[in-house]
């Protein structure tokens, strides 16, 4: 089993500060990524939702651990009945009117041995929410 984080980068024809908003802006998350009921990218701040495969939907419990305004937002990734814990990291770095966006997801491998908790099912998630859904979101033309 390996201990490696998940890590995925885009860049997004966004400026960093569209990008910031719609990572913690609860409103927009709804639109591009789960339906968060309430969420303040704030240290501290514990949220749920959920989520999962056609199967089995789970119940997500995270906790903001670190905010840098603009920059970083990390907070804890659970599953609410289920041993393990795990943490993701958004990571914003602007270049121009550009957007780099880095996601590193760690603890993987702390969950149980289910399909829907393996390597394969994280990457292709994190894969289309980072290379499709938040891309397309963030890149849309302002209506």
């Amino acid at each position: 089993m390996s201990a490696q984080p998940f890590v995925i980068d885009r860049i997004y024809n966004a400026p960093a500060d569209k990008v910031w908003q719609a990572i913690t802006d609860n409103n927009k998350m709804k639109e591009w990524y789960f339906n968060i009921p309430d969420f303040k990218p704030v240290v501290g701040f514990e949220f749920t939702f959920k989520g999962g495969s056609k199967e089995q939907t789970y119940v997500h419990r995270c906790k903001v651990t670190e905010v840098i305004e603009g920059k970083k937002l990390s907070h804890s990734w659970t599953y609410e009945g289920y041993d393990g814990y795990s943490e993701v990291t958004w990571e914003l770095f602007p270049q121009g009117d550009k957007t780099k966006v880095v996601l590193t997801h760690i603890g993987l491998e702390t969950f149980p041995p289910l399909k829907d908790f393996a390597v394969e099912s994280f990457t292709k998630g994190w894969t289309h929410i980072v290379g499709t859904s938040l891309k397309e979101y963030v890149e849309k033309p302002a209506a």
